[in-house]
């Protein structure tokens, strides 16, 4: 599969990674007696995910994140030369469901985007709830250094055919539904960029963290794996190197 091809399907499954799970913070968490909280957006976050591995990852290893990514090329699963394009892909696909996003929510009388946090991370005065920056920092480095591995672990040749997308789908569940209440949870720049565009304010102020914090977190994960399991071949068709 050509490059383009690859970074355009990294653009689709970004685009329905931010659409599906901060369309849910949005549009749906706050919702009167019927809201979903925070395990509906875990588990929306956690779905858009294991969908698109099963939609995409035979065709670009649905990496829809540039934290995954980098993890994967520090890991040894990922060219360094196709990095750059695939970032630019998820963050123009998070970007433009951003701002799909702004307009639907935006058809409801009385949204601000600003006041509401428009599913932006944050940390301090705008973390869900009040953690600091080094609380913050340490939860977004364990959190996505785990997601690697786990995506590592789940698409290594010895783990079971066909269920990766299932173990990485459900990670993510499990990684929100733990780092909510910390950060809104982002573990993806793309994701966090997405979002923080619209809500125009702190969030754009904080998204270097967003950067910062799970590339280094990516890198690390894929770096321990890759030391564990460094004789051992990937499988090319899912969350890997789609090469």
């Amino acid at each position: 599969m050509s490059l383009g091809k690859r970074c355009v399907a990294e653009f689709f499954g970004t685009f329905w990674l931010v659409m599906g799970g901060c369309g849910t913070a949005v549009l749906a968490a706050g919702v009167p007696q019927f809201g979903v909280g925070y395990a509906g957006v875990a588990l929306a976050f956690g779905l858009t995910l294991l969908t698109m591995c099963y939609a995409i990852g035979h065709i670009s290893g649905c990496h829809i994140n540039p934290a995954v990514t980098c993890g994967l090329a520090a890991g040894g699963r990922f060219p360094a030369r196709e990095v750059l394009p695939y970032i630019v892909a998820q963050v123009i696909g998070g970007i433009v469901a951003g701002g799909v996003l702004y307009l639907v929510a935006s058809g409801k009388p009385g949204f601000d985007a600003a006041a509401s946090g428009f599913a932006s991370n944050g940390f301090g005065a705008h973390s869900p709830q009040g953690y600091g920056m080094g609380a913050a920092a340490l939860c977004e480095l364990v959190m996505t250094g785990f997601f690697i591995f786990i995506i590592m672990g789940a698409t290594h040749k010895s783990a079971p055919v066909g269920f990766a997308g299932i173990a990485i789908g459900f990670a993510l569940t499990l990684i929100h539904l733990i780092s909510i209440p910390v950060t809104n949870t982002s573990v993806n720049p793309a994701r966090s960029t997405g979002v923080a565009l619209f809500q125009g304010g702190w969030a754009i102020h904080q998204l270097w963290f967003f950067w910062v914090m799970p590339i280094i977190g990516g890198i690390i994960g894929g770096l321990v794996y890759r030391y564990l399991w460094s004789d051992r071949p990937a499988r090319p068709d899912i969350q890997g190197d789609p090469a």
